[in-house]
């Protein structure tokens, strides 16, 4: 047998020898029984979340009618009478509507004007340590305050606070030579809320922020350092401009979440001398539909906070676009 006979190749087999290694067959699009065959595992990995945003999320809006009902409980959602807008009507006419708009705004932009600043700062000084274990250190200990219950959180305010024993309170008291009632004092409400916001959340929303700042072109850095440009300098000119649409996207979300306030944390804090301005959309909701049982009453509140988020996000969104920045959608 020579050497050309040997280098012959025979016809059944060369089809098979053609086909490049490692690529993936091609899935018949249309078909999505096929498809589903193919890819049944990630569908089985998406399953969980599905049914979690279908019985937690979509199925109770069918609860939403009621807002538009003179709800009964013995006659069910069904059977109840339509009464249309009057719940909202009721709503924006009660004298308790200003001052719960006033007291829901106020908190929301102490909080978008404090905490989320503070958000990007502390991830802006985390990305700046280079010493590898103090950095996770540092994030282990303000990762921590997230994973800690309000009710842990306002027990920790009350020991820190408390009145004539708490040592906050006898240091302040001490230093300012005055008493201070930091847990009934009306004035003093809305600057605990949004320390204990910035204790608690800070540290979990920079995790975000630290995954933009590590897609950051670090070329960048060198040339701006060659060019004599200083730390502020390299911040302000490359590190921000960097993540400027990751901020944007996190600022669209925290204004469509400005309602939300944060029922647990300022029912726990809110006791009978700081009511006035303690009170929120979200307390109010509880109060009167659950301790009242107005339950078409406080649906219609709820949604209609619910629809200002909406609008907010939407708006944000479009305004976003119009300065050519990247928006949510």
């Amino acid at each position: 047998m020579g050497a050309g006979d040997g280098a012959r190749t025979e016809p059944g087999n060369a089809g098979k020898r053609s086909k490049k290694p490692g690529k993936a067959p091609k899935v018949p699009r249309g078909k999505f029984s096929v498809h589903f065959a193919h890819y049944k595992w990630l569908y089985l990995l998406l399953l969980p979340g599905v049914l979690y945003f279908a019985v937690f999320r979509y199925a109770p809006m069918y609860g939403v009618s009621i807002a538009f009902k003179d709800y009964v409980p013995f006659l069910g959602v069904n059977a109840s009478p339509w009464v249309g807008f009057t719940h909202f009507q009721d709503f924006f006419s009660n004298p308790d509507f200003g001052r719960l708009l006033g007291n829901t705004l106020i908190l929301a932009f102490l909080n978008l004007g404090v905490a989320f600043p503070l958000t990007i700062v502390l991830a802006l000084l985390l990305n700046e340590v280079r010493l590898s274990i103090l950095k996770r250190t540092v994030q282990t200990l303000v990762y921590i305050p997230h994973f800690l219950s309000w009710t842990i959180v306002a027990s920790l305010s009350f020991l820190l606070f408390a009145l004539d024993f708490g040592p906050l309170f006898l240091f302040i008291n001490n230093v300012l030579g005055t008493d201070i009632d930091f847990l009934s004092d009306p004035a003093w409400f809305r600057p605990l809320i949004v320390l204990q916001e910035i204790w608690k959340n800070t540290g979990w929303g920079t995790i975000i922020f630290l995954a933009a700042l590590a897609t950051v072109d670090q070329d960048q850095y060198e040339a701006a350092i060659i060019d004599g440009a200083g730390r502020f300098r390299r911040v302000w000119h490359i590190t921000l401009p960097g993540i400027r649409s990751t901020i944007i996207v996190m600022l669209i979300l925290a204004i469509g979440q400005m309602l939300n306030t944060g029922f647990e944390q300022i029912y726990l804090m809110t006791n009978a001398l700081n009511r006035d301005v303690a009170d929120v959309f979200d307390t109010y909701v509880y109060f009167v539909g659950i301790t009242q049982g107005a339950y078409s009453y406080s649906t219609a509140v709820g949604l209609f906070k619910s629809l200002v988020g909406i609008v907010l996000i939407f708006g944000t969104n479009a305004l976003a676009k119009r300065f050519n920045q990247s928006g949510l959608f």
